[in-house]
Parts: structure tokens; C-alpha cells; sequence
């Protein structure tokens, strides 16, 4: 199989500043970044080797006691494989949020058959402050997905693209989630 390994999950919350106290405080956890407008803290077990192994951002919609992931993010291993999932999602009807890159990743955001979020990413050896998120589109021959990769690390439009996505009914009456993806702009 060619996803190498859980790289980072995620959880929206309530409260913010009490969650990253708990994580950063009680579990030990380093904040790697956090961004206050955008609501997230990126933290990490070994910052000197990953970045981030979990996200915290504001914005839980469930009440108090539903359990609700942010996203599970599984590392692969080349960019040959992110196509391979892009592919294989499409061929699976597999609903995708979003194809980015993150500077220092390049993912997909994808949803699973009961609506939970996941990515399959690729690291790039590169340091980027987080958030960071653009569209990425990863249909298209290597050399130029890194060359689209790179031009907006620098393009002077915001570092942070957030993507939206709305329930839609599937023939069985249940909830299915499709990407209302922004407009890319070279």
C-alpha cells in the first residue's frame, strides 16, 4: 500500500485556549505556529522532525459531547502517489474538498463514506509558517505541479485559502459532502 504512516489529525473545538493549554501544558505538546484570525494551533511531539502532528482549530458545530474529527492525514510517499489517489478517488466517486499545497506539503482533502475528513499528503522538505493553503492541481506532469507549488509561496495573496463544503443528498435520502471549492488563480 502506498500511504507510509498517520502524519498529522486534527479537532475542532469549542474553546480554543483551553485546548492548546490541555495539549501544550498537560500532554507536553509544542505549538509549532498558530494563526489567532484563522482560529488554529499547530502542534508537535518532535518539532526538530515534524512540523505538526496535531491541529487545533475554532469552529465545532456539534454539541457538547458529539465526537468530531477534523481530518486524519495519511503521508505518502511521491507525488506519483498523490496522483495515484487522485485517480483512484475520482474512479471511487470518492468526494475531494481540496488539492493543495501547504508549502511544506502538497495534499489531498478527502471525504469518507460516513463525511469524516482526510488528506493523503506529500512532505516537502521546505520550512513554511502554517496556515498556509493554496489549490494545487495535481492532474498535471510533476515538474509543473512543483513550479504551480512554488508561485504562490510568494504571489503577495493571502497564505491561507479555506475551502467550503456543502451536505448533499445522495439517492438514499443520506448526506453526502461535495467540495465548493474557490476560484485558483495563477
Amino acid at each position: 500500500m502506498p500511504v507510509v504512516g498517520l502524519g498529522h489529525t486534527g479537532l475542532w473545538v469549542d474553546d480554543l485556549e483551553k485546548m492548546r493549554d490541555f495539549y501544550e501544558r498537560v500532554i507536553g505538546l509544542t505549538v509549532t505556529d498558530s494563526d489567532d484570525e484563522q482560529g488554529m494551533v499547530f502542534l508537535s511531539a518532535q518539532p526538530g522532525i515534524e512540523h505538526h502532528e496535531f491541529v487545533l482549530q475554532r469552529g465545532r458545530t456539534a454539541p457538547a459531547g458529539s465526537k468530531l474529527p477534523h481530518q486524519i492525514s495519511w503521508r505518502v510517499d511521491s507525488v506519483e502517489t498523490l496522483q495515484m489517489y487522485h485517480e483512484r478517488f475520482k474512479a471511487e466517486g470518492v468526494p475531494v474538498q481540496q488539492e493543495v499545497t501547504h508549502g511544506n506539503a502538497y495534499g489531498i482533502y478527502f471525504f469518507d463514506p460516513e463525511g469524516n475528513r482526510g488528506e493523503v499528503y506529500l512532505r516537502i522538505d521546505r520550512p513554511v509558517p502554517q496556515p498556509f493553503r493554496k489549490s494545487l492541481h495535481v492532474e498535471q506532469p510533476v515538474d509543473e505541479i512543483h513550479a504551480e507549488a512554488e508561485r504562490p509561496l510568494n504571489d503577495g495573496t493571502p497564505a491561507y485559502q479555506p475551502a467550503t463544503w456543502t451536505p448533499l443528498p445522495d439517492s438514499a435520502g443520506s448526506s453526502r459532502r461535495r467540495a465548493v471549492l474557490p476560484a485558483y488563480r495563477h
